[in-house]
């Protein structure tokens, strides 16, 4: 039988793994986590270059909660006017080769699903 405390660890990795599958699964902090990874470190600008289509507002949002996360790291360095760049933790580089596997799954099974959507639509 498990403890109370095996419990209580199990429900706060569930909670965890809901709240970062949640947020990971959006679509803005997926294309950061990917630039980040693919370029290194970056300013603000860059990523927003980086990631077409994201708003500022959307940016700044994604990447604090990125950080909060543990996922970046937010260096500001005090020149005018100010410069902030951004890297992947390694937490967030380990969670971007978690998600490395994602990609692999839909390089090589592209067709199918493209096959089986066919097939879907057709019926309906």
């Amino acid at each position: 039988m498990r403890s109370e405390a095996e419990v209580m660890a199990d429900e706060r990795v569930s909670a965890l793994v809901d709240d970062l599958i949640g947020r990971v699964a959006d679509k803005w902090t997926m294309l950061v986590l990917e630039a980040l990874e693919e370029h290194g470190l970056q300013r603000f600008t860059q990523l927003g270059r980086r990631v077409p289509g994201i708003s500022q507002k959307m940016l700044t949002q994604t990447l604090r909660q990125m950080e909060r996360d543990g996922l970046v790291e937010r260096t500001v360095h005090p020149v005018v006017p100010p410069h902030v760049d951004y890297c992947l933790t390694s937490l967030g580089s380990s969670l971007s080769e978690a998600f490395c596997g994602v990609w692999l799954w839909a390089e090589a099974n592209l067709r199918k699903v493209e096959a089986a959507r066919t097939a879907f639509d057709r019926r309906e």
